[in-house]
């Protein structure tokens, strides 16, 4: 059966869940039609971010790839158009280490950037008839989930896979993360995981819906 790719990461920084583990793992064996959904959920560090995507990625040769991620701060989901070859830490990741102006994949001829895949167009406008407001970002930051979308649009395109949709999607607080921002710092838009979980949902189905269109 073909597969749908979908990622979520593990909490880190300071907060104490990430929604889209959250959503990932409620998704995870869903049927999208014709295409299965396996979830897996990828550790904060460059690392072993890799190890496992790669992995995955090796394992399942999957149809299509829906990585996901936690922005903090943002008000709704966002579509990643760009991925760039850039590590560049505000905070450290889950194993205390800060990266500054590092690549995200070294070999020579890796390319500066990677274009999404996904239908993001097609995505935007499902989110609004579903009454999700959402909108496609310029950049990813230059933290794990920048560095998971250039390691699988790099792995595809060296694996002459780069017909497979993939890309990135960043999802706001949930409300577990905001309410362990301390009173006196700034609050921090959420939505309900409920939410965040459709939304997610939602970019899966359409990615799917645009394979089938694809293959007819």
């Amino acid at each position: 059966m073909p597969t749908l790719l979908l990622t979520g990461f593990e909490p880190f920084h300071t907060h104490p869940d990430n929604p889209s583990a959250n959503a990932a793992s409620e998704l995870d064996g869903a049927n999208l039609g014709h295409v299965q959904v396996v979830s897996a959920l990828l550790p904060v560090e460059p690392r072993t971010a890799a190890q496992k995507l790669l992995g995955l990625l090796d394992r399942l040769s999957p149809d299509a790839v829906l990585l996901t991620g936690l922005a903090a701060g943002r008000p709704h989901v966002s579509l990643e158009r760009v991925a760039v070859n850039v590590m560049d830490f505000n905070i450290p990741d889950n194993a205390g280490n800060t990266y500054r102006d590092a690549p995200a994949h070294e070999h020579e001829a890796a390319p500066a950037a990677y274009l999404s895949t996904l239908p993001l167009r097609n995505i935007l406008q499902v989110w609004r008839e579903a009454e999700i407001p959402g909108q496609i970002s310029n950049t990813a930051g230059l933290y794990l989930c920048n560095f998971v979308m250039y390691q699988a649009l790099h792995y595809l395109n060296e694996t002459n896979a780069a017909h497979v949709p993939c890309g990135f999607l960043h999802v706001p607080a949930n409300p577990a993360v905001a309410l362990a921002v301390p009173e006196d710092r700034p609050a921090l838009p959420y939505l309900p995981q409920s939410e965040i979980t459709r939304a997610v949902k939602i970019a899966a189905e359409t990615t799917v819906k645009g394979m089938r269109a694809t293959d007819q």
